[in-house]
C-alpha cells in the first residue's frame, strides 16, 4: 500500500512540475509577445516620429525657400523702384521752329546739343574719345552700312560704352522720299533692330538723311518711340569748311549760334581735327552742352 501511495504521490508531483513548467513557458511566451508588441509599438512610434521630423524639416525647408523667394522678389521690386527713382527727369524739349531745344523749368538756357552723323565711319571712335576727355556729351547718329562687319560693330560698342547716345540715321543714307513704305520701314526699323542687337538698347533719336522725312517715316519714328530731329546748323559738307581752321571758326562764330542750338557735324577728317577747338570755342562763349539723357522723348514724356 505504501509503495502504491508513493507512486501516486510521485505522479502528482510530476504533474505539478509539468504544469508549472507549462505555466512558466506560457508566461515567458506572453512576456516575449508583450516585448515584441512593445517593440512593434516603439518602432511604429519611431517611424511616425521620423515621418513627423521629416515633415517638419520639409515644411521648414519650404518655408525657407518661400521666404527666400519672397525676399528676392522684394529685392527685385526695390531695385526696380530704385531704377525708376534714378531716372533723369527731362530738362529740355524740342522746338521744331529751329530744331533746337528749350529748357524745362529751371534748366540752363545757354546750352547747345552736339550731334555727329554718318558714324561710325573712320573717325567716330577718335571723336568720341576726344569728347569723353573733354567731358562733353553728344549723339552719334548711325548708318547701317557702317556696321556691316564685326569690326564695325565693335566701333559702335566702343562709342556706346564711352557713354554716348546712339541715334538712327537709316540703313543706307538714302532719301526716304524716294523709297516705298516697305523700304522706309527697312531703313528705319531694321537698323533699330541691328543697333539693339549690338549694344542692347534701341535708339531714342532719329535723323533722316538730308533732313527729308515723309508722313510714313514720321509714323514709323513715332511707333518706335523716337524723337524726330533735324538740326539748327551745320557746315562740314561745304567745300570751304572742309579743313580744320574753316570748320572750327564757322561752328563757333556763325550767326545761327543761339541758346539750345542743335549742331550738326559728321564723321569727317576735318571735323575730327577741329572738334576740340569747336568745343573750347563754344565754352569760351559761355555755352554748356545738353546731355541727351535730359531731352524729352516719346519714351520719357509725361
Amino acid at each position: 500500500m505504501m509503495k502504491k501511495g508513493k507512486v501516486i504521490l510521485n505522479a502528482v508531483l510530476l504533474g505539478l512540475l509539468v504544469t508549472g513548467c507549462s505555466s512558466q513557458s506560457a508566461t515567458n511566451e506572453q512576456a516575449d509577445d508583450t516585448g515584441k508588441k512593445k517593440e512593434v509599438v516603439e518602432t511604429d512610434e519611431q517611424v511616425k516620429s521620423g515621418e513627423t521630423d521629416n515633415k517638419n524639416a520639409a515644411e521648414e525647408k519650404n518655408t525657407g525657400v518661400k521666404d527666400a523667394q519672397a525676399e528676392e522678389k522684394s529685392d527685385d521690386a526695390e531695385g526696380k523702384n530704385n531704377e525708376e527713382q534714378v531716372q533723369i527727369e527731362p530738362q529740355y524739349k524740342l522746338n521744331p521752329s529751329y530744331w533746337g531745344f528749350e529748357p524745362i523749368a529751371d534748366a540752363s538756357e545757354k546750352v547747345v546739343l552736339l550731334t555727329i552723323d554718318d558714324a561710325p565711319d573712320q573717325h567716330a571712335v577718335e571723336m568720341a574719345n576726344k569728347l569723353k576727355r573733354l567731358k562733353v556729351p553728344a549723339i552719334f547718329f548711325i548708318n547701317g552700312h557702317f556696321i556691316d562687319t564685326d569690326e564695325e560693330k565693335e566701333r559702335l560698342k566702343q562709342i556706346h560704352d564711352m557713354g554716348f547716345e546712339i541715334g538712327n540715321h537709316t540703313m543706307t543714307h538714302a532719301s526716304l522720299r524716294d523709297l516705298s513704305e516697305e523700304k522706309q520701314r527697312e531703313e528705319i526699323v531694321t537698323l533699330n533692330d541691328i543697333i539693339e542687337e549690338t549694344i542692347g538698347e534701341r535708339p531714342k533719336f532719329f535723323r533722316a538723311p538730308f533732313g527729308q522725312n515723309t508722313d510714313y517715316s514720321k509714323q514709323l519714328v513715332a511707333e518706335e518711340n523716337m524723337l524726330l530731329m533735324n538740326w539748327t546748323y551745320g557746315y562740314d559738307w561745304e567745300k570751304q569748311y572742309q579743313n580744320k581752321e574753316g570748320i572750327s571758326d564757322i561752328m563757333v562764330n556763325t550767326p545761327l549760334l543761339s541758346n539750345g542750338a542743335n549742331l550738326l557735324m559728321h564723321d569727317r577728317e576735318w571735323t575730327n581735327e577741329g572738334l576740340e577747338d569747336i568745343v573750347k570755342g563754344l565754352q569760351e562763349k559761355g555755352y554748356g552742352f545738353i546731355d541727351p539723357d535730359t531731352i524729352q522723348t516719346p519714351g520719357n514724356k509725361k
